[in-house]
């Protein structure tokens, strides 16, 4: 809740205060992404092969870059709009930012200031108009309370911060989806192997041999979940080992998945792949088989790590740049949901769960949950994990459905779909995590409508505020 005191405070800097709003506005997008954000630093200073004076240089690149987004907004807001009028073009403005950001230069929307509410009062407007609007809303009761404070007008000041905390209130009491009855026992393993040996091809027996060993109590659970790229080796490689999980989870009556790297030596096409193994009665338990139907592959790479924007001049320069398995294709941006004993899962391999709109455009309405696995042990013991599973949290509450969070060393948790956490394992162990997966019945606004009401009402306000601006110039 500290936020609702750090932004007015920040705004009326912005607003009234300077006459460069957009090194004001830059210098505060700089500060908090360079707080908010610091654990990429990790990954580049421990795995990137950088030594630590261009590890810094990288991040405090990065973080400028994003500041740019916020000088951007307030530039534009200064330039066409006295500041009493920003709370209503602000909504809209702050639309397109993060819309820009999640897409320019593949995107990078991490940091929403919507994730600061997951838990709190507040996060009852998940629901209905998701994160990328209950972010702008935050925005707009902040500057209007900047903006009502400084002119001395303590109605323009209150009202809309009431509004807003009285709705929130109030839909605290509705409950969009709710638990139908059925539910299915599951298993997450974090195998807490170190990011040192990854891709040490002399430890993938070990890592292999590992995780069979923690499943192997497991087996009769009606699903049972490894993490991203659990499997270390290349799929081809290691196809007897696959067949052996998929014949041992149909014996067991278990749906299975985990994920792999798909890797084709003829075509040089390699993919960051989940696959589901085991029971699968709704497609009649076809037996696995390599590059058979059942699986997900990665849509949204992440720059660097998984593929190198013009690498035949950026991979010679650097060792970050030539990272083993940084030369992933694109999965389809829609694809089948995975089924493990016939329950129906949109999939998201670790940064997708960031993008909301790939979720919606994934779900179908036979998905029963969202499932999301990751390798956050790039990030250390950082706040990076943590952000991680705050924003599976958001998807959850958005959606209206549970979240299943496997990672290879946490944070490993099962969110039901009210945003809770059901059951979580603490990071840099190897353990399990048994729960219920309570499946549900409904949909959220959100779910149903998108971003659209936050849209329109965010073209309503911009357009009241355009005409106010010439209303007083006349």
């Amino acid at each position: 809740m500290l936020l609702f005191a750090i932004l007015p405070l920040s705004f009326y800097l912005i607003a009234f205060q300077s006459d460069t709003v957009f090194r004001s506005a830059w210098c505060f997008g700089f500060g908090y992404f360079g707080a908010g954000i610091s654990w990429v630093h990790v990954s580049i200073a421990d795995f990137g092969g950088l030594p630590l004076p261009a590890s810094i240089a990288l991040m405090v690149l990065l973080c400028a870059y994003l500041a740019l987004f916020y000088g951007a907004i307030f530039a534009f807001l200064r330039k066409y709009f006295p500041p009493q009028i920003w709370p209503l073009a602000i909504m809209l403005s702050w639309l397109l930012m993060e819309w820009l950001r999640a897409r320019v230069l593949s995107g990078f929307p991490w940091l929403s200031i919507a994730y600061s509410q997951t838990n709190s009062i507040f996060s009852s407007l998940f629901p209905l108009i998701g994160e990328i609007g209950l972010s702008a809303l935050i925005v707009m009761v902040c500057m209007s309370l900047v903006v009502g404070i400084k002119h001395g007008k303590w109605l323009h000041a209150s009202l809309p911060a009431l509004v807003f905390a009285t709705s929130a209130l109030l839909l605290n009491n509705i409950q969009w989806t709710h638990a139908n009855g059925e539910s299915k026992s599951i298993a997450l393993v974090q195998g807490n192997i170190a990011q040192s040996l990854r891709w040490d091809q002399a430890q993938d027996i070990i890592t292999m041999r590992k995780y069979s060993e923690l499943t192997q109590p497991l087996w009769g659970t009606d699903i049972i979940v490894w993490p991203e790229a659990a499997v270390p080796a290349l799929e081809s490689l290691v196809s007897d080992y696959i067949t052996m999980l998929d014949e041992r989870a149909t014996e067991a009556n278990t749906g299975f998945i985990t994920g792999v790297v798909n890797y084709n030596a003829m075509t040089d096409v390699g993919y960051n792949s989940l696959l589901a193994l085991g029971i699968d009665e709704d497609s009649n338990n076809v037996p696995y088989a390599l590059n058979h139907s059942k699986r997900f592959s990665k849509h949204h790479l992440l720059p660097i790590g998984e593929f190198v924007p013009f690498e035949d001049i950026l991979r010679p320069l650097a060792p970050i740049f030539d990272l083993r398995m940084s030369s992933f294709s694109r999965g389809e941006y829609v694809q089948d949901n995975l089924i493990a004993k016939n329950t129906y899962f949109a999939p998201a391999i670790c940064f997708e769960i960031a993008f909301p709109l790939q979720i919606a455009a994934n779900l179908t309405p036979q998905t029963d949950a969202i499932i999301t696995v990751s390798n956050d042990a790039w990030f250390g013991d950082s706040h990076g994990p943590h952000q991680h599973l705050q924003i599976a949290q958001a998807r959850a509450l958005e959606f209206g459905l549970p979240v299943i969070r496997a990672t290879n060393n946490g944070v490993t948790a099962i969110i039901n779909h009210k945003g809770e956490i059901q059951g979580e394992l603490p990071q840099f162990e190897a353990a399990v995590l048994q729960s219920t997966l309570y499946l549900v019945d409904g949909e959220t606004p959100y779910r149903q409508f998108g971003d659209f009401p936050i849209w329109a009402l965010a073209l309503i306000l911009f357009s009241a505020a355009i005409y106010l601006r010439h209303f007083r110039k006349a």
